[in-house]
């Protein structure tokens, strides 16, 4: 374990994968709990459409993938609350739609790039000090605002119409969360990459729900499981020379199928 950090890349792996660590179970139980688990897919296309136009721009592509990837989500749920279309419906348009976008937007700037398939599948050495600081400095501002609206975020997830009546501004927490969960999206990119960052903002909620705790019990639990997750990930892909956004998720896989052991 020590040799691995003798590296400053790898370092800087641990510190971000420790960050995206803690941030996305806070944001994945508030989805799960509301249905809205594909929606961690669709941003993730949204935020790879961004990557692929900071590419094309000469610009940090995590950057792009902020803005974009929270543009949309406050698109997502304001055509959600509009009831025009069905929530799954406007996913899937913003899902098909972004990734046609991305691949458009690759198409002007000559084809693929290996910068580009390290934000699919997620890569180590991408992140640089720069994406340390702007991965922390996003973080921050997520479990902040966590931190603030979390009697709103709860009462919400667990009765809307009630939370309406009582007056708080459900349309406005709404956003917040898509807006929060398009951010936790983009800032995972570079260690799990745009193709499984949704499961490791679902799978930890959905093993820590197996164990039928309270509320608070069950973030600390999925907060465990996904800090187990991403150290162990990163130091087998170090070791064994593997996908490190890969193993994590196969981990993670691996832990949901023993929790399902797990008598009811």
């Amino acid at each position: 374990m020590l040799e691995i950090l003798q590296y400053e890349f790898m370092v800087r792996a641990f510190q971000a994968g420790l960050l995206v660590a803690v941030i996305a179970p806070l944001i994945g139980i508030f989805l799960v709990l509301r249905r809205y688990s594909l929606i961690a897919d669709t941003l993730a296309h949204v935020s790879l459409m961004g990557v692929a136009l900071g590419l094309l721009l000469r610009v940090p592509p995590l950057v792009t993938a902020f803005v974009v990837s929270v543009v949309s989500s406050v698109l997502i749920e304001r055509l959600r609350l509009s009831q025009r279309v069905y929530s799954d419906a406007a996913l899937s348009v913003f899902l098909s739609g972004s990734l046609a976008m991305a691949l458009l937007i690759l198409s002007l700037a000559d084809g693929f790039s290996v910068n580009l398939f390290s934000y699919l599948f997620g890569s180590l050495v991408t992140v640089g000090p720069s994406d340390l600081y702007l991965i922390g400095s996003v973080g921050l501002v997520v479990l902040l605002s966590v931190f603030l609206m979390y009697k709103e975020l709860l009462f919400v997830s667990f009765d809307e119409e009630g939370a309406q009546v009582a007056g708080i501004p459900t349309r406005l927490v709404n956003i917040l969360l898509i807006a929060l969960a398009g951010l936790t999206v983009s800032i995972a990119l570079p260690i799990v990459g745009a193709l499984l960052i949704a499961a490791l903002i679902v799978i930890p909620i959905l093993i820590a729900l197996q164990f039928r705790r309270s509320f608070v019990a069950t973030i600390l639990i999925a907060e465990v499981v996904s800090v187990f997750a991403v150290i162990s990930g990163i130091t087998l892909s170090y070791y064994f020379d593997l996908s490190a956004g890969g193993t994590i998720v196969l981990i993670l896989v691996g832990l949901f199928c023993l929790s399902l052991l797990k008598r009811p």
